[in-house]
């Protein structure tokens, strides 16, 4: 008898952590959203290789900006070390308005804006991001990003 109440308390006890919110794996939402703040932080203490980790170390990798097409992980980091040579000009960076939206069990599009506020001035604008999940987690594979008119 009191194998059958250490059975029964044993099988409570798995079904019931199995569904506490605090133990279920994050959902690619979820880590989407984490590599995302993960790059902000990066950028705004003037990490541009922290702010890389968010895209996929590939050479098909591709930043799409203005008319011009960059292709591959390291020449779309060399873009951004060029442009934002130092913290002047990379100023604080805020991502707002996300939209996640799962396209399979391995890919996913956001939809969001992004700002920065910088002592001369606060370009913003828009991006499509393309992540797909790899070896080194959720990663950007397609990044188009556009700046808003200067009013």
């Amino acid at each position: 008898m009191l194998r059958k109440i250490r059975l029964l308390v044993l099988i409570a006890t798995i079904s019931t952590s199995a569904s506490v919110p605090g133990l279920d794996p994050p959902q690619p939402s979820e880590q989407i959203r984490a590599v995302i703040q993960d790059q902000q932080r990066a950028w705004n203490r003037g990490d541009i290789d922290g702010f890389m980790n968010g895209y996929a170390r590939a050479r098909s990798t591709i930043f799409v900006s203005e008319d011009t097409v960059t292709r591959g992980w390291q020449t779309v980091r060399d873009r951004y070390r060029k442009k934002y040579s130092d913290r002047a000009k990379m100023g604080a960076l805020t991502f707002s308005d996300l939209r996640i939206t799962p396209l399979s069990a391995d890919s996913a599009v956001v939809l969001g804006r992004w700002s920065l506020k910088r002592a001369a001035d606060q370009p913003h604008g828009r991006f499509t991001l393309i992540f797909r999940k790899t070896a080194d987690g959720w990663r950007i594979v397609h990044d188009h990003t556009s700046a808003a008119l200067e009013k």
